[in-house]
């Protein structure tokens, strides 16, 4: 029995909304991601207030997802919607 079909894993990232850093523990991922952070996460972006006439910019956290998804591809020498043969 030849192997036609040999799906490729994809991981897909993504990277959570910034927030203040003490707001972020209870963060989630969006469905079918997995968080890869822990507590408040990565302090790595900035987010924005507005006051009156003036925008203000503030250290933040955020938390890193990924979610794996399976590729339908078929193996070396097979084609098509049902990976046929030579």
């Amino acid at each position: 029995q030849v192997k036609k079909q040999c799906d490729q894993k994809l991981l897909i990232r993504m990277k959570t909304k910034c927030v203040p850093c003490s707001l972020n523990l209870d963060t989630q991922c969006p469905a079918g991601y997995t968080k890869i952070t822990n507590g408040t996460g990565t302090p790595d972006c900035r987010y924005y207030l507005e006051v009156k006439a003036h925008t203000l910019s503030f250290p933040g956290c955020r938390h890193r997802c990924v979610k794996e998804l399976e590729q339908p591809e078929c193996c070396q020498g097979h084609w098509g919607p049902d990976c046929m043969g030579e």
